[in-house]
C-alpha cells in the first residue's frame, strides 16, 4: 500500500511517502495509524492527535473508521481550510 503524507505530517514524519505492507489485523484506517504510531518517533508525532488529520483512500475522502479492504493508496494531510 502507498501512503502519502501531506504538509506538517510529512514534515514530522521526514519523507512524503512511503509504500508498506500493513499488519492483518489492521482492518480500518485507524487501526493503520495506531500501528503508524509504533514506526518511528515521527509517525508518532504525527500521528499523535488523530482529530487533527483527514485521509482519503484511493484519492476518495473517508473516515478514520473506514475499512482499508483493498486500498492501493492512503493519503494523510491535515484539515483544509478555504477562503
Amino acid at each position: 500500500m502507498k501512503l502519502l503524507y501531506f504538509a506538517w505530517l510529512r514534515e514530522k514524519i521526514g519523507q512524503a511517502e512511503e509504500n508498506l505492507t500493513p499488519p492483518e489485523n489492521a482492518a480500518t484506517v485507524h487501526d493503520l495509524i495506531v500501528w503508524l504510531r509504533t514506526r518511528s518517533p515521527g509517525h508518532a508525532a504525527a500521528f499523535a492527535d488523530t482529530k487533527l488529520i483527514r485521509c482519503a483512500i484511493d484519492q476518495e475522502f473517508v473516515s478514520l473508521d473506514a475499512p482499508l479492504a483493498s486500498a492501493a493508496e492512503l493519503a494523510f494531510f491535515p484539515p483544509v481550510t478555504g477562503g
